[in-house]
C-alpha cells in the first residue's frame, strides 16, 4: 500500500495536532513534517518533497497566501488550504483557488466531535485521497474510446449550457467562464460543490474577471442570454418552465435523502432534460465522486449532449469518469480545449 507523506502548515499547535491526528488514522497518510509559517512551509516543501500540503491561511511571518505563490512558482505541490467559514476567509480562501490550490476544508468541520461528524472526517480523507492518486503520473485515459468519441459528435444548436463540477472545480471554471464573449446568445448555469456562503464570493470574483454577467441565482429568476447563474450551496436548483414559455430556476432547501450535495448536479439536470431535450450541452468537470451521472444519462435519454473534462487535467478524476464509463459522454476533453469545444454548439 502506498503511502503518501503530508506536511502539514498552521500557526496553531492544536490545529497542527488535530489535522496530524485525522491524517494518521488512516495508514495511507504520513505527516512528514510540521510548518509554523508560510517561510517555514516553502523550505519544508523543498526539503522533504511531501505528496501533499495542508496550508493554514492567516500565520505570522509569511501568510498561506504568499506561501502558496512561493511553492507553485518553485516546488509545485498539491496545496489544500485550511480556512474560515467567515465572508472574509471565503474570499481569501477563493483567491488562494485561484493561485493554484486545489481544495480547502473549513476548520469547524474538522475540529467537530469525530462521533458527530464523522462524514465530514471521512469526506476530508477521501478527498485527500482522490487529490494524491490525482496526480500521480502515468494515470491516462485510454485514447482509442476518446477518439472513437469525437469523431461521433456531431454539433447542434444548443439553449443551455450546463456545467457541474466539484474538487478542483474553480480553478477549472477560471479556464472556461473568462474566455465567454460579452454576446454569448445563451445561458449558463453553474453547480460548484461548496461550503454555504461560498457561491455568492465565487460569483462576485467570477463577475470581475469574465465579460458576461456573474451572478449567484436566485429562487424564481428568469434565465436569460448574457449571463453566467451560480447554484448557491445549501440549497438544490431545479429548472421550471413557466405558461408563457420562460424558463425559471426554482431554488430551495428541502432535503432529499438520496442527494449528498447541494446543489446537486443530478437533480438539476434531471429537471433540465425533460425541458430543453436536444438544445441542452452538459459539462462535467472535475470532481470526486459520481455527482451528474445520472442526471448524465437522463440528458442523453433526452437527446442532449455531455461533454467531461479528460483525465489529464482533472485534480480529481471522479465525476467526470463516472459519466464517461457509464457510455453517457459524447467526448472528452483538456480543460484548456473545453471553451473552444463548447462554442461549436453554436
Amino acid at each position: 500500500m502506498k503511502q503518501y507523506g503530508v506536511l502539514v502548515v498552521d500557526d496553531s499547535a492544536f490545529m497542527r495536532r488535530a489535522v496530524s491526528q485525522l491524517l494518521e488514522e488512516d495508514p495511507q497518510f504520513t505527516v512528514v513534517g510540521i510548518a509554523r509559517n508560510g517561510m517555514e512551509a516553502i523550505e519544508k516543501v523543498q526539503r522533504l518533497k511531501p505528496d501533499l500540503v495542508t496550508m493554514d491561511v492567516e500565520m505570522p511571518e509569511m501568510d498561506g497566501l504568499a506561501a502558496l505563490k512561493e511553492i507553485m512558482k518553485k516546488s509545485p505541490v498539491p496545496v489544500v488550504m485550511i480556512s474560515s467559514h467567515t465572508g472574509e476567509g471565503a474570499e481569501v480562501t477563493l483567491q488562494a483557488l485561484e493561485l493554484g490550490a486545489v481544495d480547502f476544508f473549513l476548520k469547524d468541520h474538522l475540529l467537530k466531535n469525530p462521533d458527530e461528524h464523522e462524514h465530514a472526517h471521512h469526506d476530508f480523507i477521501q478527498r485527500l485521497k482522490g487529490i494524491v492518486k490525482g496526480r500521480l503520473p502515468n494515470v491516462t485515459v485510454t485514447q482509442q474510446p476518446r477518439e472513437k468519441k469525437e469523431r461521433k459528435l456531431k454539433p447542434r444548436k444548443i439553449e443551455l449550457v450546463f456545467i457541474g463540477c466539484s474538487t478542483g472545480g474553480p480553478g477549472a471554471l477560471q479556464k472556461i467562464l473568462p474566455c465567454f464573449p460579452a454576446d454569448f446568445p445563451i445561458p449558463i448555469v453553474v453547480a460548484q460543490h461548496m461550503p454555504p456562503s461560498f457561491t455568492k464570493p465565487l460569483a462576485d470574483r467570477f463577475n470581475t474577471l469574465c465579460n458576461l454577467n456573474v451572478r449567484e441565482a436566485e429562487n424564481g429568476i428568469e434565465i436569460k442570454p448574457g449571463t453566467i447563474y451560480i447554484a448557491p450551496s445549501g440549497y438544490q436548483t431545479r429548472f421550471k418552465k413557466s405558461d408563457n414559455g420562460s424558463i425559471k430556476l426554482d431554488i430551495d432547501n428541502q432535503s432529499d435523502e438520496q442527494a449528498l450535495y447541494k446543489p446537486s448536479i443530478d437533480i438539476s439536470l434531471s429537471s433540465a432534460a425533460p425541458i430543453y431535450g436536444d438544445r441542452l450541452l452538459a459539462v462535467i468537470l472535475t470532481g470526486m465522486g459520481a455527482d451528474g451521472m445520472q442526471g448524465c444519462g437522463l440528458v442523453k435519454k433526452h437527446h442532449g449532449t455531455v461533454l467531461v473534462e479528460a483525465e489529464e487535467s482533472c485534480v480529481v478524476y471522479g465525476m467526470p469518469k463516472a459519466v464517461f464509463e457509464a457510455g453517457y459522454a459524447d467526448g472528452q476533453y483538456e480543460i484548456t480545449k473545453m471553451y473552444h469545444k463548447i462554442i461549436t454548439f453554436l
